[in-house]
């Protein structure tokens, strides 16, 4: 299964679940920003939930099927289509060769991930294919995606991959009438973020504390995947000696010296020297891939253990889903 890409939009990579075994050398984990999409798109053409898959940022992306394909594609940021049908959401969907698939805003949000049959073929880079710009390395050719590029699947596909695309495959556009339903998954208020107090919590003042857990912030024009740039009321520091560099991670808020917040995304550096006001839960980090410039969003504070909760019955929802997918096939 092989595609080209004829319009790269405004940022389109690789990624899959992230780099997670060079933190100690300082590499970062980078990734998808929205990992639940990500999965969602994987575990709906039978493929392992960490294949890697195309994080297109926003629309204005197109690409031409130059085989017959098998895709799924989940997330905010774009619905996608070919002539006049759209093509639908989180269920695999078999497209035929020569067919035009652009990119359509969706106002919702802000990426969308692109999974193929048997997952991207791209080289594993230092245990993952996830490709970080910034160091040139991973995904295809270390890079974001360019018109002409072309990209094709695994071929090392699952069971469940080969029966749905022996009961989909034709001569026009298939898919079939159950999906993943995402937004289950998902808390209700999308702009309300739950977040952890980090080490440096007492650092700040208590008025300061309770504007960062009530007050509205709005993400700026400097956010990119590096990290979220926040507008709002400045947080103010209670205690004033420094910091020596520690461990951050995508999900880390940081108080700047001036007082403004800045939440650490998929691509963060490995330590920081601002001190760390919160951590947000994993669970609402896929939320937080999908906001973008001009976004509002308010921070709530719930404890590490409901947090750990939230997470495991997130991971045992998407063992469910994935089981059923396997089932049903």
């Amino acid at each position: 299964m092989r595609i080209r890409i004829t319009k790269p939009g405004v940022l389109s990579t690789v990624q899959d679940m992230g780099r997670r075994l060079h933190l100690s050398q300082a590499v970062p984990v980078s990734g998808a920003m929205d990992t639940l999409s990500t999965r969602i798109a994987n575990i709906a053409v039978g493929n392992a939930h960490d294949e890697a898959v195309i994080e297109f940022t926003y629309a204005a992306a197109e690409f031409v099927t130059e085989t017959d394909i098998l895709i799924a594609y989940a997330g905010d940021g774009a619905t996608l289509k070919s002539g006049e049908v759209t093509i639908p959401t989180e269920r695999p969907v078999f497209i035929p060769q020569g067919s035009v698939v652009r990119l359509v805003n969706n106002p919702a949000g802000s990426r969308t991930y692109l999974a193929i049959a048997c997952g991207w073929d791209v080289p594993d880079v230092m245990s993952s294919k996830s490709t970080y710009t910034t160091a040139g390395i991973g995904g295809h050719e270390g890079r974001a995606l360019q018109a002409g590029d072309i990209l094709q699947n695994t071929k090392k596909c699952s069971p469940t991959t080969d029966d749905l695309l022996l009961k989909l495959q034709g001569t026009g556009i298939n898919y079939p009438k159950w999906n993943i339903t995402r937004q289950a998954l998902l808390p209700m208020d999308k702009k309300s973020i739950r977040v952890v107090p980090a080490n440096e919590f007492t650092w700040f003042d208590g008025c300061s504390i309770y504007d960062f857990l009530s007050s509205p912030y709005t993400l700026n024009m400097r956010s990119n995947r590096m990290g979220y740039h926040l507008d709002g009321v400045p947080i103010q520091r209670l205690m004033h000696k420094e910091l020596l560099s520690t461990a951050v991670t995508p999900g880390t808020i940081q108080i700047t010296g001036s007082g403004t917040p800045v939440l650490l995304m998929a691509d963060c550096q490995t330590t920081g020297g601002y001190p760390r006001i919160a951590q947000v839960a994993a669970v609402d980090l896929p939320l937080c891939g999908q906001l973008k410039p001009g976004d509002i969003i308010i921070f709530k504070e719930t404890s590490r253990q409901e947090a750990e909760m939230l997470y495991i019955e997130r991971e045992e929802h998407l063992q469910k889903l994935a089981l059923a997918v396997r089932s049903h096939f």
